[in-house]
């Protein structure tokens, strides 16, 4: 959603900077608040990709402990069944 938002955004300020451009009427300081809104946008979604890549990880790595610890349980239970009776 916040993605979506910020391309459309983007687009916009690419619309004005084209029309700008065209008319000659770019200035320094927009050129510059142009550059640091671009700057903004471009680190927000690599922190969103960042923090997706990390979910993600997170995700494969505690399902990996699940199904270890599963695993583990099984061989623990089966130890158990080939105990001697009367043994501690």
């Amino acid at each position: 959603m916040e993605l979506a938002r910020g391309e459309k955004i983007e687009k916009e300020i690419h619309a004005m900077i084209e029309r700008r451009s065209r008319k000659g009427e770019v200035d320094r300081d927009d050129n510059e608040e142009l550059w640091k809104e671009s700057v903004r946008r471009y680190n927000a979604r690599r922190r969103e990709e960042n923090r997706l890549a990390w979910q993600s990880y997170f995700c494969r790595l505690a399902g990996s402990l699940r199904a270890r610890a599963e695993e583990y349980d099984h061989r623990a239970q089966a130890l158990m069944q080939d105990q001697p009776k009367g043994a501690p």
